[in-house]
């Protein structure tokens, strides 16, 4: 059993499965990327799962081997913040599907001896979850004294509660929603349109020449970005200024700061990042809704977590995952009978904000989190 685990322990697992997926396939075997915080203790009671957003990974506190950029979450993960490896057994867990070390369509088939590509199983937010239940029980880990997660972070967190409610004890889920609207999926698809109709694609086929479809992840994380941002934060960083030239050059360089800054972000995403794991994830994202299997009523889904304390935090200028998103999950939970506490942050930086300096999100987690330790 491993549960002396160092700050910031980076592991790779198989397990032989199979893991039972919504499309019907039992997949098999299941690679796991993960990293440890802390120590499980004597009565196995302080263990937090960090469940991470579209592009993340489960360097959630640690320094990135691609990047060299510090952990997605160092502002909530550490010592002395309120997820603390001194006072917590804390895993995240690369989510299936990605293309960071945990099975995804660039994980080699063991049946082929080749990447999958495409004929990688399609997969759901439920599977990421079921994942990752696999891997704490193999881990020991029974009960979580928190799940923790925002956007498709704060999905996997509501699923949790639906699929595993006896297993959480506290279910912190920020700037997320119920399920994706028409708009959300509308974007995602800009993007999957995006790297399919670059020519280098090929069907998924492009790892053996090491020649993916650079140019067209690159405008499908552009596209996205957008949405993670706010209008009033990228007027006041961006507004119109031009981008090192005093005049406009009459063509289609990146004439204005703000799409230099896109091309930027594009063109960094396509080192750390595979163009089939962006439509896989995606797809996930766009089939999630908890309330579709209970009859349409979000309520009914949350019937059984009625045991779980919940907190649910969103940002006012969220344009992707509204306030009004959270308030439907509040709303439902309230029916339910759960318990839940919720509030609306003020943040220039739109969806982001979650992952930015907000001291009032640190807060409120650290006292939610406090006020639920030694429940069993």
């Amino acid at each position: 059993m491993e549960t002396d685990q160092r700050f910031g322990l980076n592991r790779h697992l198989t397990l032989p499965g199979p893991l039972l997926l919504d499309a019907g396939v039992a997949f098999a075997p299941v690679e796991f990327a993960y990293e440890t915080y802390g120590t499980l203790n004597a009565d196995r009671s302080n263990a937090i799962l960090i469940c991470h957003a579209l592009t993340g990974d489960h360097h959630v506190a640690s320094d990135h081997p691609i990047t060299g950029k510090s952990g997605w979450w160092t502002r909530l993960v550490g010592e002395g913040k309120p997820v603390d490896p001194a006072r917590h057994f804390i895993v995240c867990v690369n989510v299936l599907g990605s293309c960071l070390g945990s099975s995804g369509p660039s994980s080699i088939d063991p049946a082929t001896g080749k990447p999958y590509g495409m004929s990688f199983p399609v997969i759901t937010i439920a599977d990421m979850v079921r994942a990752q239940a696999m891997l704490l029980d193999h881990l020991g880990v029974g009960a979580l004294q928190a799940v923790i997660g925002g956007s498709m972070g704060g999905m996997q967190v509501l699923s949790w509660t639906i699929l595993y409610p006896e297993r959480v004890r506290s279910a912190i889920a920020i700037a997320t929603t119920a399920r994706h609207s028409a708009q959300n999926i509308a974007f995602h698809e800009v993007g999957r349109q995006a790297i399919m109709g670059d020519p280098n694609w090929r069907g998924g086929d492009y790892y053996a020449d090491n020649n993916p479809p650079a140019a067209g992840l690159a405008v499908a994380r552009m596209a996205a970005h957008i949405t993670y941002l706010s209008e009033a934060g990228l007027t006041e960083k961006f507004g119109r200024k031009l981008q090192g030239r005093d005049a406009k050059s009459f063509g289609f360089d990146a004439d204005f700061q703000i799409e230099s800054y896109l091309r930027h972000q594009g063109i960094s995403f396509t080192d750390r990042f595979d163009a089939n794991s962006y439509l896989y994830i995606t797809r996930a994202m766009d089939y999630f809704d908890l309330a579709e299997p209970f009859e349409g009523v979000l309520a009914k889904a949350f019937a059984g977590a009625k045991n779980t304390r919940f907190c649910v935090i969103s940002f006012d200028t969220d344009w992707l995952y509204p306030t009004a998103e959270s308030r439907h999950i509040v709303h439902a939970l309230n029916a339910a009978g759960a318990p839940v506490s919720f509030v609306e942050l003020s943040s220039p930086f739109g969806h982001d904000a979650f992952l930015l300096d907000v001291p009032e999100q640190n807060s409120i987690v650290d006292g939610f989190i406090r006020a639920g330790e030694g429940r069993a």
